[in-house]
């Protein structure tokens, strides 16, 4: 189902709880709030759909990746860029990671660990930090 974005800072700040499998609905509107979003819109966290659950969803090419409860393990190659949000109104400077390594577990709830690069690897790093309650 698509879901409306939250747009309430309070709610956005606070840190969102790990997720269990009797959040697979949640995943499932994620992925259908982004694809209503594709054309301005390529990652979302749960969060921003209102609901405090450490869920993101991520567009990589042809296909939406959702992760449970990711966690970055190491990172490297620090840079600055720009980013924006749906929301949030316009673009905010932050530090992003040229390379990231994940733990999570997929839409079967196992365990992966994975390593990403580049854009794939900034969208991420964005729903991360909307998970641990930190707006750009």
């Amino acid at each position: 189902m698509v879901r409306p974005i939250m747009r309430d800072i309070f709610f956005l700040s606070q840190k969102s709880e790990p997720a269990t499998e009797a959040d697979r609905q949640v995943i499932t509107d994620l992925l259908d709030t982004l694809a209503h979003h594709r054309e301005g819109c390529v990652g979302l966290a749960a969060n921003m759909i209102g609901v405090r659950k450490r869920i993101i969803v991520f567009n990589m090419g042809l296909v939406d990746v959702p992760m449970v409860n990711p966690v970055i393990v190491s990172k490297s190659g620090p840079y600055e860029t720009e980013e924006g949000c749906l929301s949030l109104d316009g673009m905010r400077s932050t530090t992003r990671y040229e390379e990231i390594e994940v733990e999570y577990l997929d839409s079967n709830f196992k365990s992966q660990k994975r390593k990403f690069s580049g854009w794939t690897a900034q969208i991420i790093q964005h729903e991360i930090d909307h998970c641990n309650g930190i707006i750009i």
